[in-house]
């Protein structure tokens, strides 16, 4: 039976975890586990996820000193997974703008793909209660990205995403510095640089209903130059 590792990180998200691990665990998925990583959130999500520790001991659980962000708490979790020999490694949000239930849609996808991405983007726009600003913004991003970078994906920004274990053993990730947006588009650059198979599914996404977004000026910036740090580097082979 191969192994399935689902990255959870978390910051202040105590009231939503919770949902999350259940509704994980209520597919009833052979060799799946979660692995949980808390940048010492002030509400204490670490605790509801020890709690749920006691009673399934296939919830992992990694606290870190502070908020270190996105990027390095995922390549933490792609060392941690390919440590313990998972076959198929996902991302996903906390604070259910992924939907669980997808899980089984993109272990179908991956079948004949190395890198799977959920994307809000593949058939018009399936975006649910985003303000209209956010959504054009995120749109002419991915459209920007496509552009300027050559990928050939409708959502470079999703972080709904399933690799196999081969795509994280070639990519350098202690080379992988970026975060948020850019962290997503920086990992399918390199991937499909290295010919891997990419492909797209379709995915509802849901603005979160509790808490609040980690979305910053800071992070979209990062986003936008990241763009010509990946293009300039690959014209010179060295992505």
């Amino acid at each position: 039976m191969e192994k399935i590792l689902v990255i959870v990180p978390t910051y202040n998200e105590r009231e939503n975890i919770g949902k999350v691990l259940d509704i994980l665990f209520d597919l009833n998925i052979p060799g799946l586990d979660v692995l949980v990583i808390d940048d010492n959130s002030p509400d204490h999500t670490a605790d509801i996820v020890k709690a749920y520790q006691k009673k399934n001991p296939h919830v992992f659980l990694i606290e870190r000193a502070g908020k270190l962000g996105l990027g390095t708490a995922y390549i933490q979790g792609f060392k941690f997974a390919l440590e313990r020999d998972y076959e198929y490694i996902f991302e996903m949000d906390a604070d259910l703008s992924h939907d669980p239930r997808e899980i089984p849609n993109f272990l179908e996808a991956v079948k004949d793909a190395d890198l799977v991405i959920g994307s809000r983007y593949l058939r018009g726009v399936n975006v649910i209660n985003w303000p209209l600003r956010r959504l054009a913004l995120s749109v002419m991003a991915n459209k920007y990205t496509k552009y300027i970078t050559g990928l050939p994906l409708e959502d470079s920004t999703s972080g709904f995403k399933c690799f196999r274990r081969r795509v994280l053993e070639a990519v350098p990730l202690d080379q992988v510095k970026s975060n948020g947006y850019s962290f997503q588009i920086e990992m399918n650059f390199k991937a499909w640089k290295r010919g891997f198979r990419i492909k797209e599914i379709q995915i509802i996404f849901y603005d979160r209903t509790v808490g609040k977004s980690k979305m910053s000026k800071k992070i979209m910036f990062e986003a936008a130059l990241m763009v010509w740090k990946l293009k300039i580097l690959s014209l010179f082979g060295k992505y």
